[in-house]
C-alpha cells in the first residue's frame, strides 16, 4: 500500500501559516502563481537598513504541500535577507530535483520529503520562497 499523500505532519503545517494577511505599509510586494498547479502566493515585506526582513505578510492559495511550505517560510523569514532567500530557493530546487540529498539550511524543509517524487507539487512548494525573494527584491529597488 502506498503512503498517504498528506501526512498528519503536513496537514498540521498547512493549518499553521504564520503572518497571514497584508501589511499596511509594505516596502516590497510580490504575487506569484505556479504554472504547474495554479497555486498563488502573495508576500509583502518591510526591510531594515541592512536589507533584512523585519515584517512579513502572506496570502496563500495552494495545496497542503504549498501551505506547509508557506508555514516553513513564514516561520523563519524574519531577519533574512536577499542572499538567504536566494540560497533557500536554489537549495530547495536542487533537493526537489534530486540533485542534493538534503533540503539545505532552511529549518524544517525535510518535512516536505514525501513530495520529492511528486513533481506536480514542486511548484507549490517553491512558490512561497520565490515570492519571499521577489518581495525582498521589490523592496530593494
Amino acid at each position: 500500500m502506498n503512503a498517504p499523500l498528506y501526512t498528519t505532519a503536513i496537514l498540521r503545517l498547512a493549518a499553521s501559516i504564520p503572518h497571514l494577511g497584508r501589511l499596511d505599509l509594505a516596502q516590497g510586494n510580490a504575487e506569484l502563481r505556479s504554472a504547474t498547479c495554479g497555486s498563488r502566493a502573495r508576500v509583502q515585506v518591510r526591510l531594515d537598513d541592512g536589507g533584512r526582513v523585519t515584517e512579513l505578510a502572506q496570502e496563500v492559495e495552494a495545496c497542503a504541500f504549498g501551505q506547509a511550505a508557506a508555514t516553513l517560510m513564514g516561520a523563519q523569514a524574519i531577519g533574512r535577507d536577499r542572499r538567504e532567500a536566494t540560497k533557500v530557493v536554489a537549495e530547495l530546487m536542487a533537493w526537489l530535483a534530486g540533485d542534493r540529498d538534503d533540503p539545505g539550511s532552511w529549518p524544517g524543509l525535510a518535512e516536505l520529503a514525501l513530495a520529492r517524487p511528486r513533481t506536480a507539487r514542486h511548484g507549490a512548494i517553491l512558490l512561497p520562497f520565490r515570492a519571499l525573494l521577489a518581495a525582498i527584491e521589490d523592496a530593494a529597488t
